[in-house]
């Protein structure tokens, strides 16, 4: 007993020690509750978050209004708690104001009319994503809100505002392709997107809107306009880049081009965020503040500084607009105007807090964001930046000495860029390997030349384009961005064609994750030494690793792919062609870059004679286990006597006792993907639809409601 009051006496002196440290666990706890909600396997009663939330300040205020000796210990209780249940009202009110029909089957070929809201120019098509829409032979209560449709082809020209008319297929969004993998589902349920498709042949404008109504709707038709403005000068894609490091648009990017570019650990060049917002920001503050400090009646008699602030935060938020509000640059857009409102107001702006504000504005206005890669990836590596410049400017400020000379600024640069591109990696990298399921070897390399190119060359001429476009003057600064766009995707190419360039891994456990972030936040967020206990949980993330199994047998939710995983870890596909885009996040979240090759479907035996096939199914034998694979109702009848699993492709209308699990064509229809894995004497299956439970944003649950 004794041991445990001396244990929580020494939490609280060392919590009482970093008094100013507490207010950046708020976006902490905040996070903590939106993450709580989002992993309830059911939607709980929308008053439950802010009753709760209520009762908690309730119980503050009661608190202090009391002020006996019990008033410290119930706010420290209540407090924590009134953060977290923060988090979870948001995303319960957040889910309830977003709520619009859905499709829940495919409808088409139909006719389908609505308003341009967005235009993406892909490399061979175009995305149109409509508002305003009307089906044929859908009722208006069940047409979604807005749509997505990719057309091809020759078509006319068309803008934000305009009312088209095509014929094509809907389909709702599509749900993830294994259990666990990105759910496109709950992203467009939170933007909106109540069916995605594709038109065939063109496009009719019936109702061009030559002035655009709204904000949004101007701003699109100004995305537009630049887009099309860098590729009347620009090509391929030289224009493409500069294209998303404008407008923030990256669908044009050929898909080759990208994947150098992340392989080589230069995705973050394109994600508009702190870098580019902070020189977009820095050029105008420096252009403004030099060329008024030239006007010595000007300098002298009003606050330049002020203006120069003035200006900046507007080109920030002009091209944070222009760049469509990603999360990055949402973040870099709240933190710099926090720097430069203290400078208009003689303040000195504090960069961790600065953070937590952008954290906490971002995370109760959307609250989805926090499961996005952006938002995590974003704010992992400005987390852990400022923590360790923290420690660098405690030791220049014990370690004062003259001004560095030329030489020595550029080496201060080169290891700014250096340390910058460890740290960021570092942080990023349990996040890029949850999501993306590999790592870039060769980052450091590739940073150590595009970064300054892009800082010092790519960045200005985007800016001067921007500001000289109006006037029709832009490909002179369009040419020179051009070349530093040459430059950073020579880079890329040749860096990506380094041997061991990529690492993969197979898919993370969250709990490996989280793990790791709450490590992470520990040692970044406290200052005194018991802040590296994180080290300890961050260790225990990694090491998650090492438990990762990926299934033994994988199926789509339409039984038309199978994979199964062979002896040396490779995946056996059922076919090469069907559901390709299922396949490659099979792969990806196995840790593989290439199957092991295509059953033997019509006959014939696996090379290690494992699996025997026939037209009416197949047998494999794994882990002394026998699965069955049935294509059509005929082999049922034996699979059922002899196998510890059957997968159906059929529905399975017939007593089928033996099996240890069956899964047919109605529980791939009701839940989606599942995986299976062969474990001895146990058998464990997952699906989609036991990972998204019934929440508003599942079309499988709606499917499972309606049986």
């Amino acid at each position: 007993m004794g041991s445990a009051i001396r244990l929580i006496r020494a939490i609280g002196m060392a919590l009482a020690a970093e008094r100013d440290r507490w207010l950046l666990w708020v976006p902490v706890g905040i996070g903590a509750g939106i993450g709580a909600y989002f992993a309830l396997p059911g939607e709980p009663p929308l008053w439950l978050g802010p009753t709760l939330l209520a009762l908690s300040l309730s119980g503050i205020m009661a608190a202090r209004a009391r002020g006996d000796r019990w008033q410290l210990v119930t706010v420290a209780a209540l407090m924590p708690a009134a953060v977290v249940l923060a988090g979870f009202a948001a995303a319960q009110l957040r889910t309830a104001a977003v709520a619009a029909p859905v499709l829940e089957r495919r409808i088409g070929p139909v006719d389908i009319a609505g308003r341009i809201v967005a235009v993406e120019v892909l490399p061979s098509a175009w995305r149109l994503t409509l508002n305003d829409v009307s089906v044929a032979r859908l009722a208006p209560e069940r047409t979604p809100h807005a749509v997505r449709v990719r057309v091809q082809g020759a078509q006319p020209a068309f803008r934000p505002g305009d009312r088209v008319t095509l014929r094509g297929v809907l389909m709702p969004p599509p749900p993830p392709s294994a259990p666990g993998a990105f759910d496109f589902q709950r992203q467009s349920y939170f933007r909106g997107l109540g069916g995605v498709g594709f038109a065939y042949g063109g496009v009719t404008v019936t109702e061009p809107r030559l002035d655009p109504a709204g904000f949004a709707m101007a701003l699109e038709r100004a995305r537009q306009r630049v887009g099309d403005r860098i590729r009347a000068h620009l090509e391929g894609a030289t224009a493409a880049v500069a294209v998303a490091l404008l407008t923030g648009e990256r669908g044009g990017i050929p898909p080759p081009v990208m994947a150098d570019i992340r392989e080589s650990g230069l995705a973050h060049l394109l994600a508009i965020s702190g870098l580019h917002v902070g020189l977009v920001a820095g050029l105008v503050f420096g252009v403004v503040r030099g060329g008024l400090a030239l006007v010595s009646r000007v300098a002298l008699r009003f606050p330049i500084k002020k203006w120069a602030a003035v200006a900046a935060a507007v080109a920030a938020i002009g091209y944070a607009a222009l760049a469509g509000w990603p999360i990055p640059t949402q973040r870099a857009l709240l933190m710099i105007g926090l720097v430069l409102l203290a400078v208009v107001l003689d303040r000195r702006g504090l960069s961790m807090r600065s953070v937590a504000w952008a954290a906490t504005v971002i995370l109760l206005l959307t609250p989805e964001s926090l499961l996005s890669a952006s938002f995590q990836l974003s704010f992992a590596a400005v987390v852990a930046l400022i923590a360790v410049y923290e420690g660098v400017r405690d030791w220049r400020r014990r370690h004062r000495r003259e001004a560095p000379s030329w030489p020595e600024r550029l080496l201060l640069y080169l290891g700014g860029v250096a340390l910058t591109t460890v740290v960021a990696s570092a942080a990023t990298a349990p996040f890029a390997v949850f999501h993306f399921h590999y790592l870039a070897g060769y980052g450091l390399a590739a940073n150590m030349v595009a970064v300054p190119v892009t800082a010092f060359w790519v960045m200005p001429m985007a800016v001067a384009a921007l500001v000289l476009m109006p006037l029709g003057l832009e490909a002179v600064p369009l040419s020179v961005m051009a070349v530093g766009i040459d430059v950073v995707m020579a880079v890329a190419e040749a860096v990506a064609g380094w041997p061991g360039a990529v690492m993969r891994l197979p898919a993370v456990p969250l709990a490996g994750l989280v793990a790791t972030v709450v490590g992470g936040l520990w040692l970044c967020l406290w200052r005194a030494r018991w802040r590296y206990l994180g080290v300890a949980c961050i260790i225990a993330g990694v090491a998650s690793l090492g438990a990762v199994r990926p299934p033994d047998l994988l199926i789509d939710g339409d039984a038309a792919l199978l994979a199964l995983r062979t002896a040396d870890g490779g995946l056996l596909m059922s076919s090469h062609r069907t559901n390709r885009f299922a396949r490659d996040v099979w792969l990806h979240r196995a840790g593989l870059a290439e199957s092991g090759g295509t059953w033997p479907l019509q006959g014939g035996n696996s090379a290690d004679g494992a699996l025997a096939c026939d037209p009416l199914g197949c047998v494999w034998r794994q882990q002394g286990r026998v699965v069955a694979i049935a294509w059509g109702a005929e082999a049922l009848a034996e699979d059922c006597r002899s196998a510890d699993v059957v997968v159906s492709a059929v529905p399975i209308r017939m007593p089928c006792p033996g099996p240890i699990r069956t899964i047919d064509r109605f529980d791939l229809w009701r839940n989606g993907a599942h995986a299976v894995w062969l474990e001895g004497a146990a058998v464990r299956v997952d699906s989609v639809g036991a990972r998204q439970g019934r929440r508003p944003w599942s079309v499988l649950a709606q499917r499972r409601r309606d049986r």
